[in-house]
């Protein structure tokens, strides 16, 4: 037996990086997978090659997000477990609070906070139907540092996370986040570049995260060995920041 076989779970953002990755684990370990993305080529391939199903999805949009939970349910019967991973990052701009472009913003936003709210409202009524669940919530270290308008973003993540993790506790599903710190993916490359790489000296761990590094951390949020553990944020950071 595997840990998930029988389950069905739903990975936001899972076309490439860090939701790919967790895609990719969750079928090894017996889930049927739906990879939720806007991006069609590379959303399709990696369900193909996981055996799971594609379904493009905007997370900012309640109307895209309940097609999805419709597919997944016609596909597997029901919904499990969320991850909700999406966001807008490799492209995004960079600017102040006080200055960034007000649609641009609202468009960020919309995608980086609202949409796991947005696809937790979509998830939530399949996963009470089948006895519960589990959601896990891609946050990142940026909500403990300046970070502009993305920890902005991710400090409400985390925010929602615990007030969701009390509304839902009472239907059997346990909601918790990842915070990852400086992680090598393309969309790390793309923003921060070569700066990237300096931000391992003032960590614990020398080297930056790979997506693989996140993996045991969503795994385990997501398996009946954290069956006792809700609304907590997890920083998978090689020692990046410490709070006590």
């Amino acid at each position: 037996m595997k840990r998930f076989d029988g389950k069905v779970a739903v990975v936001t953002g899972a076309a490439q990086g860090i939701g790919e990755a967790y895609a990719r684990a969750l079928a090894a370990e017996g889930a049927s997978v739906v990879v939720a993305d806007v991006s069609a080529e590379a959303g399709e391939q990696v369900a193909a090659e996981v055996g799971g199903l594609f379904v493009r999805t905007d997370v900012s949009s309640h109307e895209s997000a309940a097609a999805m939970v419709e597919a997944a349910v016609s596909a597997y019967g029901g919904i499990d477990l969320l991850v909700n991973n999406a966001a807008i990052y490799g492209d995004m701009e960079f600017d102040l609070l006080v200055s960034v472009d007000w649609d641009y913003y609202r468009r960020f936003m919309s995608v980086n906070m609202d949409g796991a709210l947005v696809m937790t409202r979509a998830c939530y009524p399949e996963m009470h139907q089948r006895g519960g669940g589990a959601i896990v919530n891609q946050s990142s270290t940026a909500a403990w540092l300046y970070s502009g308008f993305y920890g902005l973003a991710k400090a409400g993540v985390n925010a929602l996370t615990q007030q969701l993790a009390h509304e839902l506790g009472g239907m059997g599903i346990r909601v918790n986040a990842i915070a990852p710190g400086p992680t090598d993916t393309a969309a790390t490359h793309k923003q921060a570049g070569d700066a990237a790489r300096e931000l391992v000296k003032g960590m614990a761990l020398k080297r930056m995260g790979r997506p693989d590094d996140m993996v045991g951390a969503c795994l385990f949020l997501l398996s009946d060995e954290a069956a006792w553990l809700t609304g907590q944020i997890i920083a998978v950071d090689g020692g990046q920041t410490f709070r006590s």
